[in-house]
């Protein structure tokens, strides 16, 4: 792996952003532990780290949408304005985030210029788009000043957004992903116009989960984890298996934490993928789950593995390829039918897609077999009372009873709600995402353990993570990147190579 070559400036005595001694807590959690960070001028910077590990956080303070707990936060050696001077902090940084502020039915003159098009009376119309064109032509962005905004590609947007910052005196940066949504060809000329503003005086903060992309475009590397500042080096003094080891905090340690469970090789399909695609998510992805073996689906920022898991239980339909259940064919784009076929699922979020607040946890856990009880979906409330209780107790959910409301119950045992409503159906598939997301220690280990039991009494189990531990339970682990599964890993992995394969680098 070669570092970039870009001749970058020396580091200046005074940073152009430095955050130092950082601590931010939110409810109890801490999200930065006595953090920082030191940019230098003309440079490109990156802040790297799992998820989790506080860039977000570090990110939210120094575009000035959080204050810091603890800590100082300045610009070429001054403080940082005050959080309500919003025209101080643009001055200063801007963020250009993964998902874009443009607005689509304005023109990109407009973009450009919203809230500045003139101090008093009507738009002069000409002299907008005059601004605009000198904008565009200063800052080399190949646009036309008049184009609808949402006729752009998503380099485009992105270069609109770089101008319109920099319009507001702003050399100083933030790059969050920006190329989870690009191509070869529109990464490669997002990082030589990054090059570009660079000779002239810009600053990149640089945040990917895609590391080779570090030693592309990047000069200085931070890396953080566990809410912690681990360390800042120039890239080119930091191969990438240091940086992995950096960002997990661990070498070449084999995953031995789990018995390894027989699985014959000749076992029938409980799940099978056939050449799925969904474009701008994913592109002839195939897998094959068998009877009793657990799969896991890893992958980073943009891989597209949260978005196959949904396509699979019927939340999105792919335009080309096929998912079958027990050798069937499911219809796509159709949850009811996926359900019928089999598939059970827990999805990426427990409060917005997996739980209805209002309802009981009896209503809540029965959810998925309501219809088995008649047309209607009514489920006697003695029939129902019963169900739950049953659940409540295999998974051990902490409740007054099945008729408490959900939304009152603690994470973990919301999450054992949704895993009980997942398995009401005795799934013969069932896929997970982030089946331990925010919940307590004690918790995280129990939902892995229902997860490991129904895999032994036959059912195939697709689990997307990036959490090792969740990981460490599964037979195989197939790596997306960008929409492409790009790896398979049997059990036995090295936590660095798994992480470096998530993150994009292989075969280093």
């Amino acid at each position: 792996m070669t570092p970039s070559t870009h001749a970058a400036s020396a580091p200046t005595h005074v940073p152009v952003a430095e955050a130092r001694n950082v601590t931010k807590r939110y409810a109890g959690t801490v999200a930065l532990d006595d953090a920082g960070i030191v940019v230098h001028a003309g440079r490109t910077h990156a802040l790297v780290g799992r998820n989790g590990a506080g860039k977000s956080t570090m990110v939210s303070i120094l575009t000035g949408l959080q204050r810091p707990d603890d800590g100082l936060v300045t610009f070429d050696g001054a403080p940082a304005p005050a959080l309500s001077d919003r025209d101080g902090w643009r001055r200063r940084v801007a963020c250009v985030y993964q998902k874009s502020t443009i607005i689509p039915s304005l023109s990109v003159a407009e973009n450009l210029l919203l809230n500045r098009q003139s101090v008093r009376g009507p738009i002069r119309w000409g002299a907008l788009r005059r601004r605009a064109t000198d904008l565009l032509d200063q800052y080399d962005v190949p646009v036309d000043p008049r184009a609808l905004a949402g006729d752009l590609t998503v380099e485009q947007c992105q270069m609109v957004e770089i101008a319109r910052a920099l319009s507001f005196g702003a050399r100083f940066i933030v790059l969050d992903e920006p190329t989870a949504q690009l191509d070869g060809a529109a990464i490669a000329g997002l990082f030589q116009r990054m090059r570009d503003l660079q000779s002239q005086g810009v600053t990149f903060l640089f945040i990917s989960h895609h590391l080779q992309e570090i030693y592309e475009v990047c000069q200085d590397v931070t890396v953080y984890r566990d809410a912690r500042h681990v360390l800042t080096t120039p890239v080119a003094d930091l191969p990438a298996t240091g940086l992995v080891e950096a960002m997990t905090g661990e070498g070449r340690r084999v995953n031995g934490h789990t018995a390894a469970r027989r699985i014959d090789e000749a076992a029938f399909a409980a799940l099978e993928v056939s050449d799925l695609t969904l474009p701008g998510h994913y592109t002839d992805v195939s897998l094959r789950v068998r009877v009793g073996e657990i799969v896991g689906l890893a992958g980073g920022g943009g891989s597209g593995k949260a978005a196959v898991a949904e396509t699979i239980a019927g939340l999105r339909r792919a335009t080309h390829g096929a998912v079958r259940a027990s050798g069937l064919e499911v219809m796509p784009g159709d949850v009811r039918e996926a359900l019928d076929m089999g598939i059970g699922f827990v999805p990426q979020d427990r409060n917005r897609e997996g739980l209805v607040s209002s309802m009981s946890v009896a209503e809540n856990a029965t959810l998925t077999i309501a219809h088995e009880f008649g047309p209607a979906g009514f489920i006697p409330p003695r029939r129902r009372r019963a169900l739950a209780e049953r659940m409540i107790g295999d998974l051990a959910i902490k409740t007054d009873g099945p008729d408490q409301p959900v939304g009152t119950l603690s994470g973990g045992n919301a999450q054992k709600v949704v895993m009980a409503r997942a398995l009401a159906s005795a799934p013969r598939a069932l896929v997970l995402i982030g089946p331990t997301a925010g919940v307590d220690v004690r918790s995280k280990e129990f939902l892995l353990g229902v997860v490991a039991e129904t895999a032994s009494r036959g059912t195939g189990v697709v689990m997307v993570s990036d959490e090792l531990d969740d990981l460490r339970l599964c037979d195989r682990v197939l790596v997306m990147v960008k929409g492409h599964i790009v790896r398979e890993m049997s059990r036995g992995w090295a936590d660095a190579d798994l992480v470096a394969a998530m993150e994009g680098v292989l075969g280093r």
